[in-house]
């Protein structure tokens, strides 16, 4: 079974590049305190540290 992560968007979007932005939407974010799990691959750890100051991250079973 994959490996799974949490991700929660903890601050705002507003001044952030627009890149930083489509990353967000792109992993299923929209506001502040939204939450989603996405399976564990290179894409998406990828994607993950490139926002790492807007979100968090905790892995669960």
């Amino acid at each position: 079974m994959a490996k799974k992560i949490r991700i929660r968007l903890v601050r705002s979007t507003i001044g952030t590049l627009p890149a930083q932005r489509a990353t967000i939407r792109s992993l299923g974010l929209r506001k502040i305190g939204s939450t989603t799990e996405k399976d564990v691959n290179p894409a998406i750890m990828g994607m993950v540290q490139a926002v790492s100051h807007l979100v968090s991250v905790e892995e669960i079973e």
